[in-house]
């Protein structure tokens, strides 16, 4: 009767496992398969059902070890197992990563982002053309503006304005706050208090305005209401600030009046304000740390804008600390009440490269020895540039180390008009 190929590759294959058991009988057991070896092992009442367990040592008639093949074996099994672990492990790392990018992505189509054109933003001709100093450089405008959430745009009113200059090949970073008090062309060829351009033509003005007076590129910026800074030093553990004896009764009372809405009881405020009670190194929570932020009282707003700078910092070491888990966790919480004009592909190589940043220098502008300070008119209390040039000199080796920058002929100009609409005050300097 003739057979199938099935047939016949069965009748072959118990051939092939007969002449194995005569081979492995009598002195050549030492020789024996691994077939062989797990029949025995199943005849004296012992299971190994899979190569996560080691089989045991057989003895030969002689007494001697037969099992050299079978620590090899069991070598190459444990070898096999980790192997198999390692690629689960590699493929859960992937899959975290990967849920991690989503939720970014996510993230980010939620933050509002304004759209800003070439047309909209104006550098100066002279930055235009002899583009070679800031070459190299990453420079993002960040304003922080005191409002609730949702109201980021024109009609908010910049407490923050911060330029922050990131060197791409060594990866530190600048800091170098703009007063908002200070008086400067706002973009539209009047004078003002520098603040004033974010509130009459929101990011696209102030960018003009950063641009126009100081010989600047920025063409990237991101602005923050108090609620999304509250939330991120929360979710970063608090910042180690360095309280004075005489800035605890502001920080208490700005606490007061950045939480408590009119009509609220007395009991909010007792029940989830933590008042500071004492000078020194702390670690400061969200509302803490932000109403620090805002005192102006002591050293105006030089002062203020030192506080904020170190709160900034404070942040950025605890950000280079905190696990991937933690800063997607906090994107998610701030998304609401942040505005930028950062697409997905800029933000993430900002982010990238947070472990790897470095704040080496921080300062104000304008600068201490070049400004002074008086009542301009209807404009109020202003911080004055006293030299606008000279300023825009400074600002210029501080940020990017050029020690002989000739500042453009439209910054001559503005520093001639400020000297000129100053000349007529009192200026404390």
């Amino acid at each position: 009767m003739a057979t199938n190929s099935r047939d016949w590759d069965e009748t072959e294959e118990r051939k092939k496992s007969r002449n194995g058991s005569h081979k492995s009988t009598g002195s050549s057991s030492a020789k024996g398969s691994g077939k062989s070896s797990s029949k025995k092992a199943s005849s004296s009442g012992k299971k190994y059902d899979s190569e996560w367990e080691d089989e045991p040592v057989q003895r030969s008639h002689s007494g001697k070890s037969s099992g050299s093949r079978k620590k090899s074996s069991s070598k190459k099994k444990k070898a096999k197992r980790r192997k198999r672990l390692l690629l689960f492990a590699v493929e859960i790392i992937a899959l975290v990563v990967l849920l991690g990018a989503i939720m970014t992505v996510n993230s980010l189509r939620k933050m509002e982002k304004i759209d800003l054109t070439e047309e909209d933003i104006k550098f100066n001709p002279k930055v235009e053309e002899e583009n070679v100093v800031q070459k190299g450089y990453r420079n993002i405008a960040l304003f922080g503006v005191d409002s609730r959430k949702g109201k980021l745009g024109k009609g908010q009113r910049t407490d923050t304005i911060m330029i922050a200059s990131i060197n791409m090949d060594t990866k530190e970073v600048k800091l170098c706050s703009v007063y908002r008090d200070t008086y400067l062309n706002l973009g539209t060829d009047s004078y003002n208090k520098a603040n004033s351009a974010y509130a009459n033509g929101g990011a696209e003005q102030a960018l003009n305005m950063l641009n126009w007076n100081l010989d600047m590129n920025i063409s990237e910026y991101m602005t923050v209401g108090f609620d999304a800074l509250i939330e991120t030093i929360d979710a970063l553990g608090g910042v180690d600030i360095d309280v004075h004896e005489n800035e605890i009764s502001y920080l208490n009372d700005y606490q007061r009046s950045m939480y408590m809405e009119e009509g609220d009881p007395p009991s909010k405020l007792n029940e989830n304000i933590v008042r500071v009670t004492q000078s020194g190194m702390q670690t400061l929570n969200g509302l803490q740390a932000t109403a620090y932020c805002r005192i102006r009282y002591i050293g105006n707003d030089y002062g203020r804008t030192e506080r904020q700078r170190k709160v900034l910092m404070a942040c950025m070491e605890k950000a280079k600390r905190a696990n991937p888990a933690t800063l997607i966790s906090i994107l998610n919480k701030v998304i609401d009440n942040t505005q930028t004009n950062l697409d997905l592909s800029e933000m993430q190589e900002i982010l990238s490269d947070v472990g790897s940043y470095e704040i080496v220098g921080q300062d104000g502008m304008p600068f201490e020895e070049l400004r002074g300070s008086g009542k301009i008119g209807s404009k109020g209390s202003c911080v004055v540039p006293l030299d606008l040039e000279a300023n825009v000199k400074k600002l210029h080796e501080f940020l990017f180390g050029v020690v002989d920058y000739e500042p453009s002929d439209q910054v001559k100009e503005y520093s001639r008009k400020i000297a000129s609409d100053i000349s007529g005050y009192k200026i404390d300097r």
